[in-house]
């Protein structure tokens, strides 16, 4: 059995891989021919930053994803689960002390071997392609929020699970469940105002008119907005993007200044009417459900199988604690679970089609959409050329090239 486990692992790394080389060789053989429709958008010269920008960024995620699977190998079947879940319980600590530092300290350990990746996307390819606007010190900076933010809600839903868990040990798995959730939605409510500023300074959209006429686009709908705002992303990198937040009436609509210097405000409302979109189509609220529903699952996967005997045998060790037992069904879901992935991504690729359309019918000319999907794609060094069978599998949205054809076929 140990060694199907394995053999399906580096099965599915395979594939992965495979896929990935494949979109890289379809990019080197068709990237230097210029989309239709993106004549006179894009010239070859920034068709081969683009296709440079690509590969880069592909290169760097295999190496790391090649890395990441030989530890997790070696960690899980390797003898070090076994012996760091042994270490741990020489300390004799109590129950909810102990999940706290077995998974707090894997935690920091995989971000730390993390951070030699990050630094290199950030302060190596982003900067090489002109993204990159951070200085050093910001960055650690924002790493040091990050992992303190995420430490801090670690410990808090953690330290609640762990406690259900010993108090209903025959319902904690719906217990958690719902805690999962309740927290989830109040994190939608305070991020906006508690999170995101840590992060960027926000301040009201400052382009004449525009607000006006966002607000009455909105009107349409019957959707209302408390604060429509822009927020100094520029000063971290030249990636631009607009979106809502909140939840409820308090929704706020987010436009990064670099997309303000980018797009034309009817191209701009066009992007928010896609957005809106999603909105109206309940797109999000079915995410949330289906999300709701993975995580609910996972909660009674977990259950059910946590006190099987055999199921530290599955990866070669003869004891294992309720910690390392959860390790274990983690990383047998993420094999069983792998297959559905282009399942998903057909999902969504479906939504942001529907949203296309109805941006369409909101905003009444699709061509401006299509534009402002042309120019962010651009501006992105967006990938005009993926292989379709990566596409299918990993593409949460359609190319921008085939959305791009789709709108003006509305046009049309």
């Amino acid at each position: 059995m140990i060694t199907l486990i394995i053999l399906l692992y580096l099965s599915v790394l395979a594939f992965s891989c495979r896929l990935q080389y494949l979109n890289n060789l379809h990019l080197k053989q068709h990237g230097h021919e210029i989309p239709p429709g993106f004549e006179g958008a894009i010239d070859p010269e920034g068709l081969a930053k683009s296709s440079d920008y690509t590969l880069a960024k592909s290169q760097v995620s295999l190496v790391q994803n090649l890395f990441d699977s030989s530890l997790t190998l070696l960690f899980i079947f390797g003898g070090l689960m076994a012996r760091y879940d042994g270490w741990l319980a020489g300390y004799n600590l109590q129950f909810i002390t102990a999940g706290l530092v077995f998974f707090l300290l894997l935690s920091l350990i995989k971000t730390a071997l993390d951070l030699p990746f990050d630094i290199y996307n950030h302060f190596r390819i982003e900067s090489r392609f002109g993204f990159n606007n951070m200085s050093f010190k910001l960055w650690c900076t924002d790493q040091l929020k990050s992992l303190f933010l995420s430490t801090l809600f670690f410990i808090f839903l953690a330290s609640i699970a762990f406690w259900l868990i010993q108090t209903a040990p025959t319902s904690w798995w719906l217990w958690v469940w719902i805690v999962m959730i309740a927290f989830g939605l109040l994190m939608m409510i305070i991020s906006p105002y508690v999170i995101e500023p840590l992060f960027f300074k926000f301040a009201p959209l400052q382009v004449e008119g525009l607000e006006d006429r966002i607000r009455a686009m909105m009107e349409k709908t019957g959707l209302s907005v408390s604060k429509v705002l822009q927020v100094d992303a520029s000063k971290r990198s030249g990636h631009s993007n607009a979106y809502f937040t909140g939840f409820g009436r308090q929704k706020r609509v987010v436009l990064f200044d670099t997309l303000l210097e980018q797009l034309t405000q009817e191209e701009i409302l066009a992007v928010l009417a896609h957005e809106l979109g999603h909105m109206k189509k309940k797109h999000i609220l079915k995410r949330m459900l289906l999300m709701a529903g993975i995580a609910l699952f996972y909660c009674w996967f977990i259950y059910f199988l946590i006190g099987w005997d055999r199921l530290p045998m599955l990866v070669g060790i003869e004891e294992a604690s309720f910690y390392a037992r959860v390790v274990i069904l983690f990383f047998l879901s993420g094999i069983l679970t792998f297959p559905l992935t282009p399942l998903f991504s057909l999902l969504s690729r479906r939504d942001e089609y529907e949203a296309d359309r109805f941006a369409s019918d909101l905003h009444g000319n699709p061509e401006d959409l299509a534009t402002a999907l042309i120019q962010m794609g651009k501006e992105n060094l967006s990938n005009l050329h993926p292989h379709p069978l990566y596409a299918r599998f990993y593409y949460s949205h359609p190319p921008v090239v085939e959305r791009v054809q789709n709108l003006r076929k509305l046009t049309a």
